[in-house]
């Protein structure tokens, strides 16, 4: 059993039957992008630390755990989310393989400690904090949304302090910030090794980014090939069913 508050449901990931998030459409449901860097991002598969920071609900530390046996922490500044997170991770028995911290991520390099983990991940906020005027009325989802709490160059600075050498940090973000995600990754000595761009349709602008670095890599960038999401009739791609789904 678990305990679920207000509107809050308990979904399956996607195509993993056995395991259960708790989502709540007026708090936070995870989106496309956390399930793409969770499949994206380089993981050592027997051990390693990972960390993923504006963990959400959970999300990518669920999906990671599938992918790695290694110890995974998620770091999330919201209360209501980071409590979502706590009772799914409970409620799918990964207690001892993954732990939520409530916090500020600016604050953990001093928390957790420098230069500590293997791999990083984070989805950030995207957007740049409008007027008061524009801010979605609720709260839990502008923080996600907008850099109110955390902007773009927290999250890099962040991650390059918490990465050991050599070690690698995954972000997924809006396409349009990719100079500014580039510029702040080279200026915190992440040096980016691979990127892939996100189509919603064939024909269309991109409008997702994945792009991973290495922490005082050589440069050496690889473009991944494009990655389509939907096909015309509005169905997923056989690529993207297989990225959900294992299709």
């Amino acid at each position: 059993m678990v305990e679920l508050i207000e509107d809050e449901r308990l979904d399956y990931l996607l195509a993993e039957k056995d395991m259960r998030i708790i989502q709540s459409p007026s708090v936070f449901s995870f989106s496309l992008d956390a399930v793409l860097l969770a499949k994206f991002v380089y993981v050592p598969i027997q051990k390693g630390n990972l960390l993923d920071l504006c963990s959400g609900n959970g999300v990518i530390p669920l999906f990671l755990s599938l992918r790695t046996k290694g110890k995974i922490t998620g770091v999330e500044i919201q209360e209501r989310l980071y409590g979502m997170a706590t009772r799914s991770i409970k409620y799918n028995h990964l207690s001892d393989r993954i732990e939520m911290i409530h916090g500020d991520i600016k604050e953990m390099p001093s928390v957790l400690g420098y230069g500590k983990y293997d791999v990083v991940t984070c989805n950030p906020p995207y957007f740049i904090t409008p007027s008061n005027e524009e801010i979605n009325e609720n709260e839990h989802l502008a923080i996600a949304r907008h850099e109110i709490l955390c902007t773009l160059e927290d999250a890099v600075k962040a991650s390059s302090q918490l990465v050991r050498q050599g070690g690698k940090v995954a972000f997924v973000h809006r396409s349009g910030r990719l100079i500014d995600m580039i510029t702040l990754m080279r200026k915190y000595r992440l040096e980016p090794k691979r990127l892939q761009f996100i189509y919603p349709k064939e024909g269309k602008e991109a409008n997702t980014l994945l792009i991973e670095a290495t922490k005082d890599g050589k440069p050496d960038l690889k473009i991944m090939p494009p990655l389509i999401v939907y096909q015309d009739n509005d169905e997923y791609t056989e690529s993207m069913r297989k990225i959900l789904y294992g299709e």
